[in-house]
């Protein structure tokens, strides 16, 4: 009888647990700031929400977009072609989506997430298959930079 107890409980548990709505009500939205021009920015923003995130975009003409990188802390080196906002977290460039998640659940000190320049392969600039190696940059709140993920050139 214990054993029929202790199987109906666990097999309701994990039945609550597919029955709950994915985590992506619980993902906050990122507010995306971009030029009007730029597709492999749509890309990423397609991309993001393909992977659970609400997404809004705000198209800004160039020198609003530098002052706004700017304002948010994002050095030269690490800037790229848009500039996001996810729970008061810069994500700037193509940031793929575990790295969000994970910044999100770890939170350190930082200002956010860079991805410079426009790696190909990376979300939003072309398929993963023939990606190219690149980094994905913290900023730090005192200004400094460091690896929190590398992915490897496609094989």
């Amino acid at each position: 009888m214990f054993r029929i107890a202790r199987r109906s409980l666990l097999l309701a548990g994990l039945a609550a647990g597919v029955a709950r709505p994915i985590a992506a009500q619980t993902l906050p939205t990122i507010q995306v700031a971009k030029d009007a021009t730029c597709p492999c920015c749509e890309g990423w923003v397609e991309y993001l929400r393909a992977e659970g995130f609400q997404v809004s975009v705000e198209v800004l003409a160039d020198d609003a977009l530098d002052a706004l990188k700017t304002e948010k802390g994002v050095p030269d080196a690490a800037r790229s072609c848009h500039t996001a906002n996810a729970d008061g977290f810069v994500l700037e460039g193509h940031v793929p989506a575990p790295e969000i998640r994970r910044l999100l659940a770890e939170r350190p000190a930082a200002i956010g997430l860079a991805v410079p320049g426009m790696p190909f392969g990376s979300p939003g600039m072309g398929p993963e298959a023939e990606r190219e190696a690149y980094d994905v940059l913290l900023i730090g709140k005192d200004g400094n930079i460091s690896v929190f993920a590398s992915y490897p050139a496609a094989a």
